[in-house]
């Protein structure tokens, strides 16, 4: 059971950039994790929280661990939990 953040790579709202937070185990996990961590339920999208770099090294303190977007999600799919946007 682990909690993955990815890098934060992506531009997002108010000049900030941005990771994904994500479980390869249960999204029971990644919602309580998102709890401890302070993150609200309006940062969670299908499969994943989108997360501040202000966040990141909380959550890194916290227990989860950092890996590459690549691998954070190949860890997703792996484990049954990728949710695809709709078309």
């Amino acid at each position: 059971m682990t909690v993955l953040i990815d890098p934060p790579n992506w531009p997002g709202p108010r000049g900030l950039m941005w990771s994904h937070l994500v479980s390869d185990s249960s999204l029971q996990e990644l919602h309580d994790f998102a709890l401890r961590l302070g993150v609200p339920e309006r940062a969670f999208d299908r499969d994943h929280y989108d997360v501040p770099e202000t966040v990141h090294a909380r959550a890194v303190s916290l227990g989860a661990q950092a890996v590459s977007s690549r691998e954070l999600l190949q860890r997703l799919v792996a484990a049954g939990l990728r949710r695809r946007k709709r078309r």
